[in-house]
């Protein structure tokens, strides 16, 4: 407290974005140790991860990155302010970038409102706001450990899983900045933990938390918010069991879902946001200025705006999502310093694999909303992304869940090659006994 006081007297804007680090820190460690029986793991990898993002976010800072690595922080900052002094009366209603701040449709309004209520709080205060991100970002770490304990019970896949999520960079780049993208990769395992919670037995909190999540969800990226709800809804109504009870309880919390959504006003906001963006002709537009706008584009040729077209963009958009940057396209630093990453990715593909085979023959009811909704995003982007830069950013929303099926494959391989130790055991055992004979 010496030290914070300290810095909030010397360097303010540091001070305060220690408190705010300290704090929700605290809260979340406090929150995950509760429901744990491995707390010092989840509390090692939480502050593994915490530590890589401030750190990255500090770089960023001080050398002013931000354009370099993602500019939005400087679009949001911007029009939180603005927002905020709609609020307290500084700034006119007519102000036309005002405008852009207040509107609640399209793509990331909801960090707006985000930042203008966090500088509402601790004053326009840029490193405090991607602090209050890096927590988000770094407690998506234990939140996956818990996802992946209710989906395989193995505390070798859930422990990969936290650990590469923690510390794989693109994790830290894209959640250790003021943007959206970790907020909504948190909001994803959230919801996803939540939805396994309510297979397992009805609570109140969990449903609470999983309408919250959805909820914020569509205020970051409203096409997401389609493909959570399809996986949650399917996932309930398939069920992991048919027994009159767990049907009821399916159903209850799909009703209550219904409701509060609607009520929330999110599902109308959600129906204005697919009307206006959802046509084939204003995402072919939206992708050929992906595509044109940098260095980086590829599929310039591609015509997304018929339906033919949409499927025939899938196989290119699949490998640049899956796998972009290539070594041979590197044009920039940017895409030259992923490449490292990008190798340690392609090495755990066969795990990958493995892991999801493995779950469709023995995990598939258990496992559907995840599968279901990675193969969505798999396949959207596939469609409308034409950048390689967007295409890496916007895999972490797919990684995330992928890391659990790498953990299954990689413990998999890792029985399979004991079982083969004991099976040369046994057998030299077999030929000692009998030469001894």
């Amino acid at each position: 407290m010496v030290v914070a006081g300290g810095m909030i007297f010397l360097a303010p804007e540091w001070g305060t974005a220690l408190i705010v680090a300290v704090m929700m820190s605290g809260l979340t460690i406090f929150v995950m140790r509760k429901f744990t029986n491995e707390a010092d793991f989840v509390t090692r990898v939480f502050l593994i991860a915490l530590v890589l993002r401030l750190a990255f976010g500090i770089l960023v800072h001080v050398f002013d990155l931000r354009q370099f690595f993602g500019g939005d922080a400087n679009t949001y900052d911007f029009r939180g302010s603005k927002l905020l002094g709609y609020w307290n009366g500084s700034v006119f209603a007519n102000d036309p970038d005002l405008l852009l701040a207040k509107q609640t449709s399209g793509s990331g309004w909801g960090m707006n409102y985000l930042v203008a209520v966090l500088y509402g709080i601790f004053g326009r205060n840029i490193l405090a706001a991607q602090t209050f991100c890096a927590v988000f970002g770094a407690a998506t770490a234990p939140l996956i450990y818990f996802c992946s304990e209710k989906l395989f019970q193995n505390k070798s896949v859930s422990r990969f899983a936290a650990f590469s999520v923690a510390v794989f960079p693109a994790f830290v780049i894209w959640s250790g900045q003021l943007l959206k993208d970790g907020l909504i990769i948190f909001l994803l395992v959230l919801a996803m933990t939540m939805v396994l919670q309510l297979q397992e037995e009805f609570n109140y909190a969990a449903v609470v938390l999983l309408i919250l999540s959805l909820a914020g969800i569509i205020t970051l990226r409203f096409y997401i918010f389609y493909m959570v709800a399809l996986a949650v809804a399917g996932s309930f109504i398939i069920g992991t069991a048919n027994t009159m009870q767990s049907v009821a309880r399916r159903s209850i919390v799909l009703v209550l879902m219904g409701v509060s959504l609607t009520y929330l006003g999110v599902i109308r906001n959600a129906t204005s946001d697919l009307e206006k963006y959802g046509d084939l002709g204003r995402i072919q537009n939206s992708r050929m200025d992906l595509a044109k706008s940098a260095e980086s584009g590829f599929g310039e040729d591609t015509d997304v705006s018929t339906t033919e077209g949409a499927l025939t963009a899938i196989p290119v958009g699949f490998l640049y999502l899956m796998l972009a940057p290539f070594p041979w396209q590197a044009t920039n630093l940017r895409q030259a310093i992923s490449l490292p990453e990008v190798f340690a990715w392609w090495a755990m593909i066969p795990l990958m694999i493995s892991g999801i085979w493995y779950s469709l023959k023995h995990r598939l009811r258990k496992a559907f909303p995840v599968l279901i909704f990675s193969l969505m995003l798999t396949l959207a982007y596939s469609i409308f992304l034409g950048n390689v830069g967007t295409a890496y950013r916007q895999r972490t929303q797919i990684q995330v869940f992928l890391f659990i099926f790498i953990g299954v494959g990689w413990t998999l391989y890792k029985e399979r090659r004991e079982d083969r130790k004991l099976m040369n055991a046994a057998r030299v055992r077999r030929i000692d006994g009998r030469v001894q004979v």
